[in-house]
């Protein structure tokens, strides 16, 4: 029986999977994992946030935010601060290794961007982003669709 010609999902599972591998690859060694990572990005992009602020844009709890920056905190990544006009919250703010690690990576996220679709005619490149964003819309919805209760909660 002949083997059935790779699905779209067959597709975009493989390409999670190289990207994971990667990002594993990438942080041996640096204290960093995909989830303190993630907290990193929204930071260098959003700027010194509260706890509270970050477990929104990360859409986990509060608590799971708390060790995260604890962790971050003990490898150098980020620090805590005063918030200056709410006495009761801190601000967490990327230090000089944190900037670093993530400017690095802003870079690396670029040139690869630039590297998956060298070689592809503009307007390819164009319905490939455009494919990817549909692909990416349709997959959010079911998600959303099959599990109410997560969506809701968050």
């Amino acid at each position: 029986m002949a083997t059935p010609p790779p699905t779209v999902l067959d597709r975009v599972l493989a390409i999670g999977q190289l990207l994971q591998l990667d990002m594993e690859r990438s942080f041996a060694g640096t204290g960093l994992t995909t989830s303190r990572t993630h907290l990193l990005w929204v930071l260098h992009h959003a700027g010194p946030s509260t706890q509270r602020d970050l477990a929104a844009a990360l859409e986990v709890s509060p608590r799971n935010v708390t060790g995260l920056v604890d962790a971050l905190e003990s490898t150098g990544y980020v620090s805590r601060e005063p918030h200056p006009s709410d006495r009761r919250a801190t601000l967490v703010t990327l230090t000089g290794i944190g900037r670093g690690a993530m400017e690095r990576m802003a870079d690396q996220h670029a040139d690869l961007s630039r590297a998956l679709v060298a070689g592809l005619a503009p307007d390819h490149a164009d319905a490939l982003l455009r494919g990817l964003e549909h692909v990416e819309g349709v997959l959010a919805r079911l998600i959303a669709d099959a599990h109410p209760e997560v969506t809701e909660a968050t």
